[in-house]
């Protein structure tokens, strides 16, 4: 049980606070926490259960979604709650504020968020020196967005930046071209647009794995908005350029599922709960197109240890979360892991 037994009282304060403060409150307190070496106290030490994706030998499946330690500021106090990989990030070349504040909101009565944040980052090279500071030896992601003033057409430069800067210190990369919160970016899901960022970013990916005698592998998020069409053209180029993962899916800038429900008509991307059966059939679709060529790392609305298994049903090899820990706290990682054991 460990100190979760604290978490209930320890939300109730933090959902007191705005929400962006909240969350740099508790990066302060994991941190505080793995700096005296307690936080392994929290959660305790979950046993492997070891999966092979994309060529890594990841712990075990269930991991931190991107977005909520974007800089690399709380890798050792992230990684003590018992994850089997971290992704950090997003992250772009260069540093930018993201979008104005107040950009991040609580739904408690759908169990969900909305975020504007706007990629808001303090650059890729701060990342990487954060990244060479960790004691966490455990596998590390790295979420590449592109700047808000790049455009389009030059999107595939940052992202090729970001990669080459990264690739000694992380396991594996996710090309972010989903997020809601960078205008038009979504744009680059279409096939005549993501074609050319894939072939730039394998041709990346084979010079730097000679140059560094190791091979990171890439992975690609997409959005839970696509429809079947778009899916099943998204897993064609993904399958054509060797692309080594997908990752589904990001917010949903969709607001079907909490009509009347307060701060539901702000602006952003919308996760948590409302975008779980979204994020499923997006899964479904992918896992019926791939037919197995790729693996999925399933993400979106986990809440539970049943939410997880929902996902690798749906045909998912590995899961991530980041809202479910804000609503769950820090014991729904042991819960996933259990019930995901092989």
């Amino acid at each position: 049980m460990g100190l979760n037994v604290f978490y209930p009282a320890a939300r109730a304060a933090l959902f007191n606070l705005e929400a962006e403060r909240a969350h740099g409150l508790t990066m302060r307190g994991l941190n505080t926490l793995a700096g005296l070496g307690l936080a392994g106290l929290i959660n305790g030490r979950i046993p492997d259960d070891p999966r092979m994706v994309m060529g890594i030998r990841f712990p075990n499946p269930v991991g931190m979604a991107a977005g909520a330690d974007k800089n690399g500021e709380c890798i050792d106090g992230f990684g003590a709650l018992g994850f089997g990989f971290l992704e950090l990030g997003g992250v772009c070349p260069r540093a930018q504020p993201g979008n104005p504040k107040p950009r991040l909101f609580r739904l408690p009565a759908a169990q969900a968020i909305i975020n504007r944040l706007g990629f808001n980052n303090f650059g890729v090279d701060v990342l990487v020196e954060n990244m060479k500071r960790r004691t966490y030896r455990g596998v590390i992601g790295v979420n590449l967005g592109k700047n808000l003033d790049t455009p389009l057409e030059k999107a595939a430069d940052d992202y090729a930046i970001c990669y080459e800067k990264i690739y000694p210190h992380c396991d594996f990369a996710t090309v972010n071209i989903s997020s809601p919160n960078t205008k038009n970016l979504r744009q680059l899901q279409g096939e005549d647009e993501l074609g050319p960022i894939l072939e730039r970013i394998k041709g990346d990916q084979a010079r730097l794995a000679h140059k560094h005698g190791r091979m990171v592998p890439v992975a690609v998020k997409i959005a839970p908005d696509l429809d079947d069409e778009q899916v099943e053209a998204i897993a064609r180029l993904l399958v054509k350029h060797r692309i080594d993962a997908v990752t589904a899916t990001n917010t949903t800038i969709s607001r079907e599922a909490v009509q009347g429900v307060p701060n539901a008509e702000e602006a952003g991307g919308l996760s948590g709960t409302p975008v779980f059966e979204a994020s499923n059939r997006v899964i479904r679709k992918l896992a019926q197109h791939l037919d197995g060529a790729l693996p999925i790392i399933g993400v979106g609305g986990i809440m539970s240890g049943a939410d997880a298994r929902a996902k690798i049903e749906a045909g998912a090899s590995l899961v991530q979360f980041y809202t479910g820990l804000v609503y769950r706290g820090p014991a729904l990682v042991p819960e996933v892991a259990r019930a995901l054991r092989a």
